[in-house]
């Protein structure tokens, strides 16, 4: 009787075992289905959060393994994640060493691991392979809001949200004054970052206002300005902005954007018979070193550690096109370059800055946007800063310096 007991305490023990070591078997992560989300590390919860579309995602935080779904979204990452903005990157597009080559040295240079970094194709162009995107076994995928088209037309978003990968959708690019700020909160959140990011938003805020506080206050006559955007990136002529993005930084700045009744929405086109006839008192090209695209182009490589004596022998070039025959700023060679990426980025405080400057010298003569962007990168990134984000014509005299009655009216 005492031998079948002991048998049975013996069974039992063997059972409770089989059970333990089966149930380790099923929760384990390599157990998981193939594609699904990482295990949640410990004290992770989820939370209902709202994207920059107005969706309600819900998404498991801290968020530890993020896709960038543009590489440039690191501009953003790298204010907030400061000691090391690469640790929770598992993939990207590689437009940033493409159209931001020397941010990315000056990032590899210091991170290395970056290089190893997978790179992903774009929704826009349908090259995404979600199947490479649910092997990197995200938290949450970062898109910029005009690929909303593209994931809802191949149904992105509910394919991924079925293996529990949520996307949540950013803008720093079709109306950046509106919404960086809930831009930079959300992913403050994201990251676990929240006092961060408040702390970047209180900043952002400040430089702003050092512009906007005076024109208001001081009401200077606003001189007509022409935005060439992605100079040099095509021969077409006249690419520009409407009233946002670096449309809207000319009028922060006090200046008039002459394209802001043409171009309804953000980005769009003039032709030279209308460039020409608005007379612009000054021209302001968006560029950057973009020799992956366009090698031996006419873009003007202004950026980090850009040579400045060759971005202003390129810029020259760009007084002789034939929609700026006769204008006031051909006349007055008032023609600067400045760093393209400014309109993709948090930073834009800075192109803010440097318009004022550019616009009304006088009144803005003690306003230093160059040791802003240091003093930036000091207190927020983790590369040093190099010099190089905007550059002028040697005498150049911009109409805004001159006497009111001397700025032209548009025909």
């Amino acid at each position: 009787m005492a031998m079948g007991h002991r048998w049975r305490i013996a069974l039992l023990i063997l059972v409770l075992a089989g059970i333990a070591a089966a149930g380790i078997f099923l929760v384990s992560p390599a157990a998981a289905p193939e594609g699904a989300a990482s295990p949640p590390p410990s004290g992770s919860h989820h939370v209902t959060v709202t994207d920059l579309l107005g969706r309600n995602v819900q998404v498991r935080l801290p968020v530890q393994r993020v896709i960038l779904g543009e590489g440039r979204q690191l501009y953003l990452v790298a204010a907030l994640d400061t000691d090391n903005p690469i640790q929770r990157i598992v993939g990207w597009r590689k437009d940033l060493i493409q159209a931001d080559p020397d941010t990315y040295s000056a990032y590899a240079k210091k991170f290395p691991r970056i290089a190893d970094i997978p790179t992903f194709g774009g929704f826009e162009d349908g090259t995404f392979d979600i199947e490479q995107a649910i092997a990197q076994k995200p938290d949450v995928i970062l898109l910029n809001i005009e690929a909303q088209r593209a994931t809802d037309d191949a149904r992105y978003i509910e394919k991924l949200a079925a293996l529990g990968i949520p996307v949540v959708y950013v803008d720093f690019r079709h109306r950046p004054m509106e919404n960086t700020e809930p831009t930079m909160r959300l992913m403050g959140r994201l990251l676990g970052k929240e006092a961060r990011a408040e702390e970047f938003i209180a900043y952002r805020a400040a430089q702003i206002r050092r512009v906007a506080d005076t024109i208001a206050a001081e009401q200077p006559p606003r001189p007509k300005v022409f935005i060439e955007r992605i100079g040099g990136y095509t021969e077409d002529c006249c690419l520009s902005f409407g009233n946002e993005n670096f449309g809207k930084y000319v009028e922060v700045a006090g200046g008039t954007n002459v394209a802001k009744g043409v171009i309804p929405g953000t980005f769009g086109q003039l032709n030279p018979e209308q460039v020409i006839a608005s007379n612009p008192d000054q021209v302001v090209v968006t560029s950057a070193n973009w020799e992956a695209y366009v090698p031996s182009g006419h873009w003007i490589g202004v950026g980090p550690g850009a040579d400045l004596a060759e971005a202003r022998r390129k810029l020259e070039t760009y007084t002789r096109r034939p929609a700026y025959t006769g204008t006031r700023a051909a006349q007055d060679r008032a023609f600067h370059a400045i760093w393209h990426q400014f309109y993709n980025s948090p930073y834009e405080f800075v192109a803010i800055q440097q318009l004022a400057k550019w616009f009304h010298p006088a009144l803005f003569a003690d306003l230093d946007p160059d040791a802003t962007y240091r003093e930036m990168h000091e207190r927020f990134l983790p590369v040093p800063y190099e010099p190089g984000y905007f550059v002028s014509l040697d005498g150049a005299t911009p109409a805004a310096s001159a006497a009111p009655s001397t700025v032209k009216a548009a025909p």
